[in-house]
């Protein structure tokens, strides 16, 4: 299982850090306000947000496909269940 670390860099602007054994990638993610309250109002913060966003990825992508820099927004272009499956009540 993959160590995910985020990181807030700025309001909405994250730093993602993703260690599988002794190899890691880094990618910088962003999330709009609206996102942020629309799909990640659940979490207990925008940082647990951006984690479930990359677990999410991660159940369906190897880490080296993992865009290195993107919104969350463009998540659900790739993936179309993304919304329905992120959003806690």
């Amino acid at each position: 299982m993959a160590e995910i670390l985020v990181a807030p860099t700025q309001d909405g602007h994250f730093t993602v850090t993703v260690r599988e054994g002794s190899s890691e990638s880094e990618h910088a993610v962003t999330a709009s306000e609206d996102d942020l309250r629309r799909l990640g109002g659940g979490y207990e913060s925008p940082e647990a947000f951006v984690r479930a966003c990359f677990e999410f990825l991660l159940e369906r992508e190897p880490r080296e496909s993992i865009l290195r820099s993107f919104d969350v927004s463009v998540i659900g272009r790739y993936f179309p269940e993304f919304e329905s499956t992120i959003v806690r009540s």
